[in-house]
């Protein structure tokens, strides 16, 4: 027994000295002890980075094991593999190595699926993240930056998605990377040019394959790997957001302390994540690549769909009118250029600018570090909403084939109507968004000055019949504050006797300011406010 303590004594000092050595050469206990007790607010969609984040570490874990074992090269090879199907079938290295690694290669197929799954997850919880930050409101100043860096991860994180779907070189692939050369095809003059660049030659060529698998296993990831710290960083110098609650304010941010609980809490994330993943590469089959045989350039698989989000870009191309001009010898390709290059473009340019433009028109300088409630932004929940509509619209339109087929609904039909809903489904979500939100404002203003109903009824000694109201909690309190938004209001100049350009500048500002703020002869409260500390105007 007393040997057991002195072996633990020692064991322990060793540790000790250990420690005591890293922080004589790093400093690690200074700054351990300063953000040791760092404080990190508590909501479950706090969470959805992170989950990027452990899909992001999972990607990486099985694309080391995956790269073990794919050939990049487009050189022809007869398949004499286990699958009888595709014996003595002419096809290139990469998809043999593929069928290899997946029915040969023990663990390849599951460590496979579990790195396509991680790739949707990847880019599914980037995206519902930038979607929880714009409906909050998460990206006002001082976090712009992290906004952008957000957007750009998106961008990358679909190229390097398409990267990899594209890497196995099978027939639905091929098709994917035929559709992607037309589309640089389309870009007027260089065009040409850049299909040859990137293709070393005619379609499909012999250097793509090496090419792609150089940007997907070093270039891209580098990236994202760099954004990712860069974003971490701002975070933890910025300090997290919040929702409003009792005692919060743009100023403290209030929550668990980084250790232990805010750490058991990611740990635990960090687990399920992987045992989901895992759980999904076992028993849900995805992209069984044998089944579809090596690409041919004349053959075009029926049902072909790419991934989910390059989903609206196929949407967008099925439901382009066939245009194009004819100029100098040169023809653009407009059914192509303007849904596959100019659409896109202008999308993720919008969504990164918009930050800027929101405090442009509403003219709001300040730092914010509680959240808005999505009701209590109106516009800009509209907004949102809109564009959900309008890319959900355009994902449906890219499998319009499928559509068409199980619910014997004509083609033509449905390429009109998704025409038509390009149009109309984000006015009409704009609009009912913005009134469910005026709305919901006006039930949380009148539950602030008569409280919740009880269900109970008081009866008078006049003979009347009083409903019984309680007190919001503190809690319930912080939420239902109204926040006004006129102090954010902006003076509309007369343009007459002479419109100069600055007057007409300064018009165009107030006119975008009294679209985000201007509903006061709707309902008392709403819009970006002070945040907590409101009140009720008088």
């Amino acid at each position: 027994m007393g040997r057991a303590v002195e072996d633990g004594e020692k064991r322990a000092g060793g540790l000790a000295a250990a420690g005591r050595a890293v922080d004589d050469r790093l400093g690690t206990a200074g700054f351990l002890k300063r953000n040791i007790g760092k404080a990190f607010p508590d909501h479950w969609t706090f969470l959805l980075g992170e989950m990027a984040l452990y899909s992001f570490v999972v990607l990486v874990a099985t694309g080391v094991f995956l790269a073990l074992f794919f050939k990049p090269s487009m050189g022809e090879v007869v398949y004499d593999g286990s699958y009888a199907p595709l014996l003595g079938i002419e096809m290139s290295q990469a998809f043999a190595s593929t069928v290899h690694l997946s029915l040969d290669v023990r663990g390849g197929l599951l460590f496979r699926q579990i790195h396509h799954w991680a790739a949707l997850l990847f880019i599914a919880s980037i995206c519902v993240h930038l979607l929880r930050v714009f409906f909050t409101g998460a990206f006002r100043r001082p976090r712009e930056v992290n906004w952008l860096i957000g957007v750009t991860m998106f961008v990358l994180a679909i190229a390097e998605g398409f990267a990899g779907y594209s890497l196995p070189d099978d027939l639905l692939s091929g098709t994917g990377l035929r559709i992607m050369q037309g589309i640089v095809l389309s870009i007027p003059v260089a065009g040409t040019y850049l299909s040859f660049f990137v293709f070393g030659g005619e379609f499909p060529g012999e250097d793509f394959i090496p090419r792609l698998f150089t940007v997907h296993i070093l270039l891209i990831p580098g990236l994202l790997l760099a954004l990712v710290t860069f974003h971490l960083a701002i975070v933890w110098h910025q300090k997290h957001t919040q929702w409003p609650g009792p005692g919060g304010s743009e100023r403290k941010v209030s929550g668990d302390p980084t250790y232990p609980v805010f750490l058991s809490k990611t740990v635990a994330l960090l687990f399920f994540t992987v045992a989901v993943l895992a759980g999904l590469g076992t028993f849900a089959q995805i992209n069984p690549v044998w089944f579809y045989g090596p690409y041919v350039p004349s053959q075009v698989s029926s049902y072909s769909q790419p991934d989910w989000y390059v989903g609206f870009l196929e949407g967008a191309l099925r439901i382009m009118p066939a245009w194009s001009t004819t100029a100098a010898g040169h023809t653009i390709a407009w059914n192509v250029l303007v849904p596959a290059v100019l659409l896109p473009g202008a999308f993720f340019t919008l969504l990164a600018l918009y930050p800027f433009f929101e405090r442009w028109a509403v003219a709001d300088w300040r730092v914010h570090n509680l959240l808005d409630r999505p009701r209590n932004a109106a516009t800009r929940t509209a907004i949102g909403a809109a564009v959900v509509a309008w890319y959900g619209n355009l994902w449906a339109a890219g499998g319009d084939d499928v559509i068409s087929t199980y619910f014997h609904i004509s083609i033509e039909w449905l390429v009109w109507f998704f025409r038509a809903g390009f149009f109309l489904f984000p006015l009409l979500a704009f609009t009912l968004t913005r009134r469910l939100c005026l709305s919901l404002q006006r039930r949380d203003l009148r539950t602030f000055e008569e409280g919740y109903e009880t269900r109970l009824v008081l009866g008078t000694a006049a003979g009347e019949y009083v409903p019984v109201h309680a007190p919001p909690s503190p809690d319930q309190m912080a939420a239902l504050e109204p926040r006004h938004p006129k102090e954010l209001e902006t003076h509309r100049p007369r343009l007459l006797p002479l419109p100069t350009p600055r007057k007409i500048r300064a018009r165009m500002k107030a006119r975008a300011n009294r679209f985000y703020v201007d509903y006061q002869n709707e309902v008392v409260g709403g819009g970006q406010g002070r945040g907590s500390g409101g009140g009720i105007p008088d």
